[in-house]
């Protein structure tokens, strides 16, 4: 018989450390009460409005399906969906395109300027979008904007304004974390620039790529005042609108409103979980750089 392979004390496996048991009572905590919420609008729209007012803090019993299901049968619930998901699709298109470009030139290229130029799109973070939203309004006004099919590009551009900021701030460090010999090495091979930008500093920029799609995706699908005031026809409004009308019209349907909402934010809930592990990676690529 072959004589069993003892491992060396130092291939064992360590003992876990879990650490200070404080920090995970404060996370739990926080947990709670960011999913309670969004677990309860869930819940409550498999209940009828009575239940809820009998029992609000109840469970489903009999659990009621008819109220999801009337909610989908309705054509402007489809309406809205298709319009936000063309405007958030669009507001993320052009973040992607400008941001990446303009993160890039300032991570990569030296010239006079360059700092001041960052410094402004910095200083963007702190301007507050509500601040600014009347005057922007009036503009796009002035440009026709407002009317018609146009309204979409007159909630795109501006979403796409507020949103290049914090994605310059999170791809900038990111693209000048990688070495110059990386870049020195593909010009070596006979790539230029724009070919090492294309073939290797995108491919290997993927987590914070995805960061940016999703922060701009989000944000685009969960906003409210500016669509409000662009979208003044209602085949365009978007999901948040139309939970406003839903609500207003049917004020007495607690369950119905509860179905409404959930299923308008489940498109964004789905599309942030599935790229949860990218946008922890860029991240962290971003506070690294």
């Amino acid at each position: 018989m072959a004589a069993t392979a003892t491992l060396p004390s130092t291939a064992r496996r360590k003992p876990v450390r879990w650490g200070n048991p404080v920090t995970y009572v404060l996370a739990l905590a926080v947990a709670a009460v960011s999913i309670a919420p969004v677990i309860y609008v869930i819940l409550g729209g498999f209940r009828t409005t009575g239940q809820i007012a009998a029992d609000p803090a109840g469970l489903p019993r009999p659990w009621v399906w008819s109220t999801y299901g009337s909610v989908v049968g309705q054509t402007v619930f489809w309406r809205d969906l298709l319009n936000s998901t063309l405007i958030a699709g669009g507001t993320t298109v052009g973040v992607l395109v400008l941001g990446v470009c303009a993160a890039f030139v300032l991570a990569r290229y030296k010239f006079r300027g360059r700092e001041g130029m960052y410094t402004y799109f910095t200083l963007g973070l702190l301007f507050p979008a509500a601040a600014g939203i009347l005057p922007l309004y009036l503009l796009l006004s002035d440009i026709h904007l407002t009317d018609g099919y146009l309204a979409y590009l007159g909630v795109i551009i501006p979403q796409v304004a507020f949103q290049l900021p914090i994605t310059i701030v999170i791809l900038r460090p990111f693209f000048a974390a990688f070495p110059m010999e990386l870049e020195d090495a593909a010009s070596i091979d006979g790539t230029d620039r724009l070919g090492f930008f294309w073939r290797i500093l995108l491919p290997l920029s993927r987590p914070a790529i995805v960061t940016i799609a999703v922060l701009a995706f989000v944000a685009s699908w969960n906003a409210f005042l500016l669509p409000l005031l662009v979208l003044q026809n209602d085949s365009l409004q978007t999901v948040p609108l139309g939970v406003l009308n839903f609500s207003t019209e049917h004020s007495q349907d607690t369950a119905g409103i509860l179905a409404f909402t959930s299923l308008s934010m489940m498109p964004a809930l789905l599309f942030f979980s599935f790229a949860e592990r990218q946008i922890v990676g860029g991240l962290q690529g971003a506070v690294k750089g």
